[in-house]
């Protein structure tokens, strides 16, 4: 089983969207787990405050060192999973860190923020990996962890019925690296004078595949360039 651990402000809303379809079928079966615990339980403040004003000013609240140790040192360390810290300064989150949780790890622990941040010395004392799922600002950190931890969850064995689909989809495996999914197309075969191509109707295996690789490559130079130039450097090694 991987379970996922999580220090947060708002546990109400877990498992939220992860409690349904795959995920959560995955979930009742006990392919993973999930286990959250509110940061606030960790505080003595008669009005359960965790935070305080930043020290040489600025806008905003930081979530204060003295609590999330002890919600760390409670709640976290009594197993060996890398501690994540979602956060917008945070390395990129890609497929391949994705694969390196699952793969290497039986579990992550997550600390989800609000408000302006965290005591950086609680990053620097318990090693905490920084991840960013984008170079955007979002109000919580739960917000971008459904994100990361259904991502994960695909490379779970067992959580796929056909794993070839991780091949071919955007950012596959294989001859699709750096490439984004091909088009799709189902019935009916021809809507608003649109027609299904002919190659996808032809029966001919090898010419599919040869086709939808060609989309892929032309989806990717056309819409992301930066993929396409990673795409065509590991091409000519």
């Amino acid at each position: 089983m991987w379970k996922v651990k999580i220090l947060t402000l708002a546990p109400e809303i877990y498992p939220g969207p992860l409690g349904s379809s795959i995920s959560g079928k995955a979930l009742n079966s006990g392919l993973w787990s999930i286990e959250t615990k509110n940061i606030r339980d960790f505080t003595s403040d008669k009005n359960s405050r965790v935070d305080d004003t930043p020290f040489g000013g600025g806008c905003g609240m930081i979530l204060r060192a003295d609590i999330l140790g002890k919600a760390i040192e409670s709640f976290f360390l009594n197993n060996s999973f890398p501690i994540l810290y979602l956060t917008p300064r945070g390395n990129l989150f890609n497929k391949n860190m994705a694969k390196s949780f699952v793969e290497l790890k039986k579990g992550i622990n997550i600390l989800c923020g609000r408000f302006e941040g965290v005591d950086e010395r609680v990053i620097k004392e318990y090693k905490i990996l920084e991840v960013s799922v984008g170079d955007y600002i979002l109000s919580s950190g739960d917000i971008a962890l459904f994100v990361i931890i259904d991502c994960c969850l695909r490379y779970l064995d067992g959580y796929l019925g056909n794993r070839k689909s991780l091949e071919e989809e955007s950012f596959g495996e294989g001859k699709y690296e750096n490439l984004l999914e091909y088009p799709q197309f189902t019935k009916p075969r021809v809507w608003n004078l649109q027609s299904t191509p002919s190659v996808l109707l032809s029966g001919h295996h090898k010419k599919i595949a040869e086709w939808r690789l060609n989309q892929s490559k032309s989806v990717t130079m056309n819409k992301r360039p930066d993929l396409w130039n990673k795409y065509f450097k590991g091409a000519k090694k």
